[in-house]
């Protein structure tokens, strides 16, 4: 979609000797796409290896591409990662699939990215985790395989941030957290505007307010006629 490529660079990841996968679903998701992107097992098991040696530095994320220095015993590497950013047809059925639901754009607002939204985005025909193919790989070393171990290293480290916070999916996707904010209060801007203009709220609101006052009058003992207040 168009707009500034907006970026963010998350902290380094210190030395990992855990071998457990993260546990949220959202990184659970990611990681399958990355096995799925991987050439042989040989690779995957040393990008796991080398990925939890901390020897990666900081991830920087932005529309369309995932990005750092990857070292190993053969020297220090620049690594890339291009993921598809999602079409604005599909960002609008995005936002319609978020909408649909009571409470969705609330818990989004909040921070919140419920899981059983990719069902629903994906009923709306937006795919919001890439698969394996889709995950395409630069770096300067001299591997033949794509994505190359270093690649693979650096998209298992981002499977550990999305444990943390989920937005970075959508803002590789092409949806950074602040723009996709933005556009669910613009969104939910026009609904909130009608809704005030809303002839029934407007009677409710009066009679509200006539049958307010009648009941002050009658307990107060005042005189005079009470029947123009109904």
């Amino acid at each position: 979609m168009s707009g500034p490529r907006a970026s963010t660079t998350h902290p380094a990841f210190a030395e990992r000797r855990s071998t457990a996968r993260p546990s949220g679903w959202w990184a659970r998701a990611w990681l399958r796409a990355v096995e799925e992107a991987a050439y042989a097992e040989e690779e995957l098991t040393a990008s796991r290896r080398l990925a939890r040696a901390g020897r990666i530095g900081g991830i920087r994320v932005e529309p369309g591409r995932l990005t750092a220095a990857v070292e190993d015993a053969d020297g220090l590497w620049a690594t890339a990662v291009d993921v598809p950013v999602l079409p604005d047809a599909d960002v609008d059925a995005f936002l319609e699939a978020v909408g649909a639901v009571s409470g969705r754009v609330s818990a989004l607002l909040a921070g919140d990215l419920p899981h059983e939204l990719v069902e629903h985005a994906e009923e709306a025909g937006v795919e919001l985790l890439p698969y394996g193919g889709e995950l395409a790989g630069t770096c300067t070393c001299s591997a033949w395989v794509d994505p190359c171990v270093h690649a693979l290293a650096l998209l298992h480290q981002v499977g550990w941030l999305l444990d943390a916070d989920p937005f970075v999916l959508l803002h590789v996707r092409g949806l950074p957290r602040e723009q996709l904010l933005a556009r669910l209060h613009a969104e939910r801007a026009p609904a909130t505007e009608e809704q005030e203009a809303d002839p029934d709220l407007d009677v409710a609101h009066d009679a509200a307010a006539r049958a307010a006052r009648f009941l002050e009058r009658l307990e107060s003992g005042e005189p005079g006629d009470l029947d123009h207040l109904l």
